[in-house]
């Protein structure tokens, strides 16, 4: 469908209503953001991003993306390569199962893996006689963010396969290459920009949880608070400056996020719409 321009008045009265909705719920948000993280000025804004508690929400956060981000690759690789070649008994299931995190309340699970590993619970009981501590700690909260994010790259990748078809792989394996062979130099490449996609909606999905590490992390100060807590426990504390400036990191990784998606969806476009002007004539 090409898009046309407005020629009615209300036409262009819908397009300036969508401009001040966005405005007002997305672009005025993030400008207040910035505005009072630096209304004390830059010895202030440094002061609180130099601050302990600051530095080890920051380490932490990064952590659990970065550990989170490729588990969730290989996890979703594997999940949609399995779905989209075979078919076995129970493939609906686990493809329906894939959802539950997305229907699932992150409040929810972070108590269902609070009741399940907690000290009260039967392995968390197990768990705790042999010193072994995951709820209230940095295993739990990576636990819980894996749990939330592990839909997005599967749920991006299946219907990629399913469109693109299986000729290019069947004749591949026609002329000799091997099971990795087919996935590195065929599927790979098919799926590599809804695969760096998917890798940064997992990636912003991460850094930004709250509620279900809030059930498990127990909001320790120094110890189990991820950005988005930190931004909570500061200004229930009435910090405002630094809840604001911790709120700004997660604005700018949230800007970053944007920007590589924005240039990715280019990117693909630009791709999609030079492949069939270089496809030789009658091919």
């Amino acid at each position: 469908m090409t898009a046309k321009r407005p020629s009615s008045p209300a036409q262009w009265l819908l397009i300036a209503g969508g401009i001040l909705l966005a405005f007002i719920l997305l672009i005025l948000p993030l400008a207040l953001i910035f505005t009072i993280a630096f209304s004390e000025g830059l010895q202030a804004l440094w002061q609180n991003l130099s601050a302990d508690f600051m530095i080890h929400a920051i380490g932490l956060t990064l952590f659990a993306a970065v550990v989170s981000v490729p588990i969730n690759l290989v996890f979703g690789i594997m999940l949609a390569w399995c779905v989209t070649h075979y078919d076995f008994f129970g493939r609906r299931l686990l493809v329906a199962l894939v959802d539950i995190p997305y229907a699932t309340s992150p409040v929810v699970a972070g108590f269902c893996y609070l009741i399940l590993y907690g000290m009260e619970g039967i392995l968390g009981q197990w768990l705790s006689d042999r010193d072994i501590q995951l709820m209230f700690s940095w295993p739990g909260i990576l636990m819980v963010t894996v749990f939330v994010t592990s839909p997005y790259i599967a749920r991006i990748l299946i219907p990629l396969i399913q469109a693109q078809g299986t000729d290019e792989e069947v004749a591949a394996l026609s002329l000799g290459a091997t099971g990795w062979q087919i996935f590195r130099r065929v599927t790979l490449p098919n799926i590599k920009w809804g695969l760096l996609y998917g890798t940064v909606i997992t990636n912003a999905r991460a850094v930004g949880e709250f509620g279900a590490v809030a059930v498990v992390s127990g909001t320790i100060m120094n110890q189990t608070l991820t950005l988005p807590l930190l931004v909570d426990q500061l200004n229930n504390n009435n910090k405002a400056a630094a809840a604001f400036t911790a709120a700004s990191l997660l604005a700018c990784m949230a800007l970053l996020t944007l920007c590589l998606k924005t240039f990715m969806e280019w990117r693909r476009a630009h791709l999609e719409r030079r492949l069939p002007q270089e496809r030789p004539a009658g091919a």
